[in-house]
């Protein structure tokens, strides 16, 4: 049984490192019954890719006074009386730091994929999407009525499972020649990669234009939650008026929604510093070390340099307990992937690497790896 593999609470935030709850079992795994003990574990499970979850000198002042201003939510939706000040200054600053004129803000990242594709698109259109797409494309591209079509690899701005970058200038190319429109998920992309943290589009050097329709989430390097979409101020009106996310659902809580403000503000070095230059650099150094690091040692490790997320491939799904806890007896918390996230023979570790991450921090992970 892997169940102690799953779910293993935390009472800490998601830094680098944090509390993790022990459990126990006296059913073979069936039943998990958390104790009063805690470890303290290096976390590479996280999506904390700049280090924002944890306290910032910038940020959590901000979103601390805006809790006190605007309260933990706002009780309504975005078109009754949820959309407050901070959510139309966040969707401008989205704007601003994608490259597209206009952008829309949701309180959930998975939402703004299963919600927003089925008002883009419907009976009579037809969707060519990626064999490992994330489950609320599948789910929106499903929920529209259109006809879908599945090609082998690559429109994500980083796969969630895969680490890799997708070929956006050939796929590009191919959208114009067929009068196509581009959808970019940047769910793990933006804010990672870039000179200064814009996403795949500055990373190959494509200009924005050329991506119609640009989908991200705050929840990875802005340490919030919620997420977007950015494009035409036609398309962004369209979707204030037709998506369910937009019209019934609850805006996203606005202290959430000033932390993403603080974090964009940091990494344009609108507050004075140039600490937003500093994590990107890291972020990327700390990935490209831990990568090379591992494929020295005989990993088969999935994805690009310079992305943040490296699946360490165990393909045995057997081979996941024991990896799992191994790495928690040495104090380091991993997450591990397997069916139906995955396909059936190809079990993974998941890492995510953090800028917030010391190299002292890779290194004890790295001789853990080196054991387990």
């Amino acid at each position: 049984m892997q169940e102690d593999c799953f779910e293993r609470p935390i009472c800490s935030s998601p830094d680098t490192w944090f509390d993790v709850v022990t459990r126990v079992a006296n059913d073979n795994n069936k039943i998990q019954k958390r104790t009063k003990n805690v470890s303290r574990c290096l976390n590479l499970g996280s999506y904390n890719y700049l280090g924002f979850a944890a306290f910032d000198e910038y940020c959590s002042p901000r979103t601390i006074e805006c809790l006190k201003i605007f309260s933990a939510s706002t009780c309504s939706t975005r078109v009754d009386g949820g959309t407050t000040t901070i959510h139309t200054e966040l969707e401008e600053h989205v704007a601003k730091f994608v490259g597209k004129p206009a952008a829309i803000v949701f309180g959930m990242g998975y939402v703004t994929n299963s919600a927003v594709l089925p008002v883009l698109i419907g009976e009579g259109g037809l969707i060519i999407s990626d064999s490992l797409n994330h489950n609320s494309i599948v789910n929106g591209a499903r929920g529209s009525g259109a006809t879908i079509r599945v090609f082998q690899h690559n429109m994500e701005g980083i796969y969630s499972m895969e680490g890799e970058l997708c070929k956006l200038s050939e796929i590009v190319a191919i959208c114009k020649k067929y009068k196509a429109y581009v959808y970019v998920d940047e769910a793990h992309s933006i804010g990672a990669v870039g000179k200064t943290g814009k996403g795949v589009c500055e990373l190959l050097g494509i200009d924005t234009a050329n991506v119609d329709i640009m989908m991200g989430t705050f929840t990875k390097s802005f340490g919030s939650c919620g997420g977007y979409i950015a494009g035409s101020k036609e398309l962004i009106e369209y979707l204030k008026y037709t998506c369910p996310a937009h019209v019934y659902a609850i805006s996203i809580s606005p202290p959430a929604a000033q932390q993403i403000i603080s974090a964009i503000k940091v990494l344009l070095g609108e507050d004075g510093s140039k600490r937003g230059a500093q994590k990107i650099a890291h972020l990327r150094e700390n990935s490209n070390f831990f990568r090379s690091e591992l494929q020295k040692m005989g990993f088969d490790v999935l994805g690009d340099y310079d992305s943040p997320v490296m699946p360490i491939m165990l393909y045995n799904i057997a081979k996941l307990p024991a990896f799992s806890r191994e790495c928690l007896k040495h104090n380091v918390a991993v997450v591990v992937v397997a069916f139906p996230a995955t396909p059936l023979l190809l079990a993974r570790a998941r890492i995510c690497i953090s800028a917030a991450h010391s190299k002292e921090d890779l290194i004890k992970a790295l001789e853990v790896r080196a054991c387990s």
